[in-house]
This record gives C-alpha cells, structure tokens and sequence, in this order.
C-alpha cells in the first residue's frame, strides 16, 4: 500500500520539540557576567599648612639715583672727557670749557686783592698815626676819626677782594665739568665746539645709578583694604616684605627684592597705590623704565589647604569640584571653594580638609559612587 502524508498538526508538533530542545541546549550553556574590578587611581593626601598667598603686581624699575649734567658756567665746549654707556664715579672729569677766560678774571680779582692789601696797610699805618697824634690834640678829633674809618674801608675792601678771587677761581673750577654722581652715564648731548651756558635746558649727559635699583609697584586699593580688614580679622597673618621679580621676556630675576614704603595716597585717576621695592642689580641687567612683573606676598593664611590642579575641576555651572576617596574606598564627588592658584596647586578654602585622599589621576574613568583602589603618589604639600 502507498504511504499516507502525516498529518500537518504532526509537523508542527515535531517543530516545537526542536525549538524547546534548542532553547534548552541555549539556557544550559549561559555562564554569570564578570564582576567589574575596582578601578586603581592615583590620590593625594591633603595636608593642611600655612600658606603664602602672593600675587603678580606690574611695576617699573627706576633709577635710585639720577643727575642730569649742566654746565655752570657759559663757555666752548673743548674736550670730551668720558666713554658714553660707561660708569663714572663722583668728581670723575667729563667735559673741558674753555677757561681763557675764567683764568683771567681770576688773575684779575687776584691783582685787585693784593692792591685792596697794600692800600689796607697804608691806611691802618695812617690811622695808628693820627690815634697817637689825637691824644697830644695835634689834629682834630674829626680828622682822626675820618683816618680811623678810612682805614677799615681798606680792610673791607680787602674782604671783598678775596670774596672775589674766591668767586673767579669758583667759575675757573667749573670749567671742568665733573661727575656729580657715581653711575652708568648715557649719551653725550653735546661734541666739543658746542657753545654751552649755565642757563641752558637741555643737559650735557646724564647718570643714572643702577645699582641698586627701585622698582615702583602699583596696588589696587581695593585689594590692599581686603588685605588690612583680612589681617585685622585673625584671617591672615602678616608676610614678609621680601618680593620676586619676573621680567619681560617671563623669566625669573635671580635676585630678590624688599619693600621699602608704600605711597600714603591713592591715585585718584587709577584709583592705585604706588609701593617702592629695592632690589640688587650688579650686572646692570634692570635697566630703569623696564615693565617687570612683581611677585609679591600679601598674607599668611594658616591651615591653609593647597590641592594639585589637576584635582580640581569645573562642572557645566562653572563651580570648581573634586573626587575624593572616602574610608570606604567609594568615590565622593565635593564641591569647592578655590580661592587662588599657588604654584601649581589650588588654595582650598572650603569643601576640603586635611586627610582628604583627593584623585589626581583616573578621574575620567571614575564616577561618584564607584569603587576603587587608591594608590597614594604623594601628600598634598
């Protein structure tokens, strides 16, 4: 006999049975999903400490000492008597006017002091005369009162002559115009032939000491009151005058600097107060007019918390935060109150405290709430 199809309910049940057999085979081969290893990052324990607070201040630098060199006396300019851009000491020569004739005037206020003597001793010898003659009344008390006086005319005149050779040699002497100042002198504004006058506006050269040398800080007064209301509080402590110096090109001046006085005013344009610092320049690398930039301490803080940068960071709202790694070794996300870079580290005011283990490194794989592995790579210091 032919065969018979099966019936189609018997294929479906056959499909069934494979399907239940395969999702069994499946179930029986599923394993658990790994547990996730806690993630290793890098902390610092924070310490607290007092803490310097400084700040970047422009300044200027100028000379402590500056002389403009003039003539005294008018006269032709005959000889140079210095290399320009080099350093003179005080009474060095540095310019010969012609002294014909101051030379002369002094031989001629010479010969008038010795004719003023030599008429001062005729007179006093007359007068000794007349006095011994007045005492027999051999002439008349008026005309020996007349020789008497006479004679200390002369003696005045004598005076005056010497008052007068004094003053020629003077002038003689200030035809050798010297250095007033020890110091660096500039350029020369004037060549041998130049006729100069002691009236004259514009200087011969001029010296500038350098060494040492000021610099001229300005302050915001705003921040110096913070600063006194700060220190008058017990918020601060006082820091020492002692100050940094960075130049120009953004390195550090080797040398350091003292305060010396602060103007008693403000600058009602700029609404600044000037300070004045001293600072060594022996090699003459601080030239006056030079803009610097002054690293100034204003305070102490004590207790102070200083956080690596690193560690701190901004949320969308633009407030500063940071990851911290509790006892339990979850991760704690804090915000901040970060006052002022130190260096290259934060000065915390708030949100941290000593023995805080701040994350510095793996923070972008972490997130609050994990746990993690801490590995300390230093102390907050």
């Amino acid at each position: 006999m032919p065969l018979r199809p099966a019936a189609p309910y018997s294929l479906s049940r056959y499909a069934t049975a494979a399907v239940a057999l395969c999702l069994l085979a499946t179930g029986c081969g599923q394993k658990k999903p790994p547990e996730k290893k806690p993630v290793e990052v890098g902390v610092v324990t924070l310490q607290a400490q007092d803490v310097t607070v400084s700040t970047e201040l422009p300044g200027r630098t100028a000379s402590t000492m500056m002389s403009e060199v003039r003539p005294q006396v008018a006269g032709v300019v005959q000889k140079r008597l210095f290399t320009e851009g080099s350093y003179v000491r005080a009474g060095q020569p540095l310019y010969q006017i012609d002294p014909s004739l101051y030379r002369a005037s002094r031989d001629e206020a010479q010969a008038a002091l010795a004719n003023a003597q030599a008429t001062a001793v005729a007179a006093q010898a007359k007068a000794r005369r007349y006095q011994a003659l007045g005492q027999t009344e051999a002439v008349s008390a008026q005309d020996r009162d007349d020789v008497v006086a006479a004679a200390r005319q002369a003696g005045a005149a004598v005076q005056q002559a010497r008052a007068s050779l004094q003053t020629a040699g003077i002038n003689l002497r200030f035809t050798e115009v010297r250095a007033p100042i020890s110091g660096r002198i500039g350029r020369s504004m004037v060549t041998p032939g130049a006729l100069v006058t002691a009236s004259q506006t514009t200087p011969l050269a001029t010296i500038q000491q350098l060494d040492p040398i000021f610099v001229d800080i300005t302050q915001s007064s705003a921040q110096l009151l913070a600063l006194r209301r700060a220190l008058a509080a017990g918020k601060a402590l006082p820091a020492s005058a002692v100050i940094r110096l960075k130049l120009d090109d953004g390195s550090d001046y080797p040398m350091e600097g003292r305060v010396e006085f602060a103007e008693p005013i403000v600058d009602p344009n700029s609404g600044t107060i000037t300070l004045r610092a001293r600072f060594p320049n022996p090699d003459s690398l601080l030239l006056p007019g030079m803009f610097v930039r002054v690293v100034a301490p204003q305070s102490v803080v004590p207790g102070g918390i200083l956080a690596p940068q690193q560690g701190i960071s901004r949320d969308p709202k633009g407030n500063a935060t940071a990851l911290i790694v509790t006892k339990a070794n979850k991760v704690e996300q804090r915000t901040v109150m970060a006052a002022q870079a130190v260096g290259d580290k934060w000065l915390v005011t708030s949100g941290l405290k000593a023995g805080d283990r701040l994350i510095v490194e793996g923070t972008d794989k972490v997130q609050p709430g994990d746990t993690v592995r801490a590995a300390v790579i230093g102390r907050g210091k």
